[in-house]
């Protein structure tokens, strides 16, 4: 007889991103997933293949989930200064307010990338999506006569992305307030 699945996909790829999230990709068990996500082993491979398998697509839950709907409810803001200077007063808050497990995809980025071209792929496609918001974000900007006008959009917001992440890595390794807020001011430093 056919295996069929007994749970429901979102919510079991949801428990494994937050193991993945708070342990990483090499400290999470098959035992710890199995556990958090309340399913069999067998069923866990039947659905995901394997832990890599599950891993990519708890990697891309959190990039529709997280990363993608964080971008548009700042996409949707007035001011697009206001948007890209939002997007780290958010982390900034967050992590003053205790959750210190990063980003997911900068994590990543750090921990497994280096080792797997696929992963590699998927975090570089959700980081050029992150330059995007930025780059679109300056341009509107520009346009409004927020931003200075005279700045290169495309390197600007390379520039804004390689604070965040850095941001993203302080607050899991150095959440100092000052700290961070510094990097923020350099951030609305590069908006002219």
């Amino acid at each position: 007889m056919p295996w069929e699945k007994s749970f429901d996909t979102d919510d079991v790829l949801g428990k494994a991103m937050a193991a993945f999230w708070a342990r990483g990709y090499a400290a999470t068990s098959m035992r710890d997933l199995v556990d958090c996500m309340g399913i069999g082993r067998g069923s866990l491979y039947a659905a995901f293949g394997d832990k890599r398998g599950l891993f990519v697509r708890a990697l891309a839950h959190y990039d529709d989930r997280h990363r993608r709907r964080w971008t548009e409810r700042l996409s949707a803001c007035a001011s697009p200064r206001q948007a890209i200077l939002a997007a780290f007063d958010e982390v900034i808050t967050a992590t003053l307010d205790g959750a210190r497990d990063g980003c997911l995809l900068v994590n990543t980025a750090l921990e497994v990338s280096p080792h797997d071209g696929e992963i590699a792929a998927v975090v570089a496609k959700a980081l050029e999506e992150m330059e995007a918001f930025f780059r679109t974000m300056v341009r509107r900007g520009q346009a409004a006569g927020e931003i200075s006008p005279g700045l290169d959009a495309t390197e600007t917001a390379q520039g804004l992305l390689a604070l965040l992440a850095g941001l993203r890595v302080l607050s899991r390794s150095r959440p100092e307030e000052a700290l961070m807020r510094g990097v923020a001011r350099q951030a609305e430093a590069l908006l002219g």
